[in-house]
């Protein structure tokens, strides 16, 4: 059989096709909103499977959440069975950099059986941190811009001891630099990382073990990374030390839809992939199947403008759709008004059903005004949010008991259970318990 005709080919587009029938060495993929990027990924590691004979074993796939890892997973399996995919490293740059970090760490000084303190435990330790310092009745001194300046200094993989050289000159800074020394002590004295450091203390590793680094480099013959256009400075250094001489890594993302510079992402890598690699082969993917010609029209008159960008235009051989309109209303609940008024016409006259219609906001507090005229109107609705599994008191409570079997030095979980239930135990009691 011609590997044009591969049944895994089937219903690709010929830019599709090309992406997947890529042979070695590094390509990427400019991927459009809608543009079928996770079916080529996914089709693109069955085919390196199926056509080309790359073990499952040596083929590392990172997404950038847990559902779309999931999803991946679940296409892969339909193409290959389910044998054969469960053989591909295959996560989030996170889950990917635990396992390394599990398996390998102690080589450099890590105790393996450590524990992942998520934003809550986080900003615990921050503000245990600053009442060490007697700081906490400063108000100019937000816990949350401390953990903020922390985070991003581990993005850029800056250590406690190299802070002065890229951060300081405000006070706040400094305060920052001063948190981050006790905050990374009281971490590994608690046998604890927090997300920023599974990718940090991973990207250490490797520099600092040579034969750790070749044994991935063997491994990982072929490195996929999806949404390339929102990978922070760490996280392009731990790829770039993934990749072997074999220089099989397909990027896929696109800088129009970099929406993540202000939690570190920069653009700036997917646009300079071709500096990176002189001689990689670049594939647009420009056809969408999601939206109608009057949507996109409207999104690259906006994108367009964007300088530096990557020259692309999306289309779809889909017809008609309706246009977009444009409403500046008075205040926050005229436009709520308008939006129920809308709703309401949308379903006595036209029959539309409620759940027909979504309502996008920025932020959670924008949700209240509609919800109050929502009511007043009788329009049923739903709000799609809130607490997640994890992040819910009694979760996290038992989390912190299983935290403390593992590993009876871990401060933040004592201080959260020490008294639930209630034990009479006060911050003087538990001070003197420390």
């Amino acid at each position: 059989m011609d590997s044009t005709d591969h049944p895994i080919l089937a219903g690709l587009n010929p830019a599709q096709r090309t992406a997947v029938l890529h042979g070695d060495g590094p390509l990427l993929i400019f991927a459009g909103a809608g543009s079928g990027k996770t079916r080529v990924l996914t089709h693109r590691i069955a085919y390196l499977i199926r056509e080309r004979g790359v073990s499952p074993w040596s083929i590392l796939a990172v997404t950038f959440t847990n559902k779309a890892a999931n999803g991946m997973k679940e296409r892969i399996i339909d193409l290959v069975g389910k044998d054969e995919a469960s053989g591909i490293w295959m996560g989030t740059f996170h889950s990917i950099c635990a396992r390394l970090l599990r398996i390998d760490g102690a080589q450099n000084g890590l105790n393996t059986n450590f524990n992942i303190y998520d934003d809550g435990d986080q900003m615990t330790l921050v503000k245990q941190c600053l009442k060490d310092m007697g700081l906490t009745d400063n108000k100019a001194v937000q816990p949350r811009v401390i953990l903020s300046l922390i985070s991003r200094a581990k993005e850029r993989l800056i250590t406690p001891e190299h802070w002065r050289s890229a951060f300081g000159g405000n006070p706040i800074e400094d305060i920052a630099g001063r948190v981050y020394v006790q905050y990374q002590e009281t971490l590994f004295a608690n046998d604890a990382l927090d997300f920023d450091d599974l990718i940090m203390q991973a990207v250490l590793l490797l520099r600092a073990c040579p034969d750790v680094r070749e044994k991935y480099t063997r491994r990982f013959e072929h490195v996929m990374v999806d949404e390339y256009q929102d990978i922070n400075d760490a996280q392009y250094q731990l790829i770039n030390l993934l990749v072997g001489e074999h220089r099989n890594l397909c990027c896929v993302g696109d800088d129009d839809q970099s929406i993540y510079a202000w939690r570190g992402a920069n653009v700036r890598i997917i646009l300079a992939f071709e500096h990176d690699f002189p001689d990689a082969r670049v594939v647009k993917l420009e056809q969408n199947y999601r939206s109608t010609p009057k949507i996109l029209d409207a999104a690259h008159a906006v994108v367009s403008k964007n300088k530096g960008r990557k020259d692309k235009k999306l289309w779809t051989d889909r017809e008609g759709g309706e246009g977009i309109h444009l409403h500046s209303a008075q205040d926050e609940r005229a436009e709520a008004l308008w939006v129920a008024e809308r709703i309401r016409s949308s379903n006595e006259i036209h029959g539309r059903p409620f759940n027909d219609h979504a309502i996008l906001y920025r932020t959670n507090a924008q949700s209240r005004v509609f919800e109050d005229v929502f009511l007043s109107y009788h329009i049923p609705y739903r709000v799609i949010g809130g607490l997640r599994f994890f992040e819910r008191k009694e979760i996290k409570d038992i989390l912190s008991y299983l935290r403390l079997a593992v590993s009876t030095r871990d401060s933040v979980a004592l201080r959260r259970v020490v008294n639930v239930p209630a034990r009479g135990i006060g911050a003087t009691s538990f001070e003197r318990l420390e």
